[in-house]
């Protein structure tokens, strides 16, 4: 593997705010960080993220997710969250939000894919961290109103690439994550 940096996949982990192809769209995004060499974290969720899951370990890539339960049993039993394509889940404990923050803290950048209102809040906790965002357009749901909330924010579009090609959003992303690190 290349470069070994920590991508996340937020989005949607209920399908009906994304377009009909957001399973394809998600395991494009998946499959790209691996064969880019890149790691490729989530929320250890179902829908968006876990498409990308299951597309990344078929790609024999590494997929780490962040569960909002404490242990295994309750992320199983009470989220009724998968498990079957990790190769490591920590149990944060802190429930959607703090899973939200420790997931996108711990990446050196997020693309989003689709996504309702807990993708725009790792949306929001990359952004404000100025991490490098990479944006799936015509995914459905938050990814294809965050033009709009920028444009609202006042604040401008910092480290974020849109774009409607999964190779080439990923490819997009590397590349702003090595900018950002030599700025560092």
């Amino acid at each position: 593997m290349k470069n070994k940096y920590k991508i996340a996949v937020s989005g949607s982990a209920d399908a009906r705010p994304c377009v009909r192809n957001i399973k394809q769209l998600a395991e494009d995004i998946g499959k790209e960080i691996v064969i880019q060499g890149c790691v490729l974290v989530t929320g250890a969720t179902t829908g968006a993220p876990y498409y990308s899951a299951q597309a990344a370990k078929r790609a024999g890539g590494i997929s780490i997710g962040y569960s909002p339960a404490s242990t295994e049993k309750q992320h199983i039993k009470s989220y009724r969250l998968p498990t079957d394509v990790f190769d490591l889940i920590v149990y944060t404990g802190f429930d959607y939000a703090g899973r939200n923050l420790l997931m996108t803290r711990a990446s050196d950048a997020v693309i989003v894919v689709c996504g309702r209102i807990g993708t725009l809040n790792e949306f929001t906790v990359a952004f404000e961290d100025q991490k490098p965002i990479g944006v799936l357009e015509g995914s459905g749901g938050t990814a294809d109103l965050i033009r709009i909330i920028l444009r609202g924010g006042y604040r401008g579009p910092k480290r974020i690439i849109f774009g409607k090609d999964p190779k080439k959003l990923v490819q997009d992303v590397i590349e702003l994550i090595k900018k950002h690190k030599k700025s560092k």
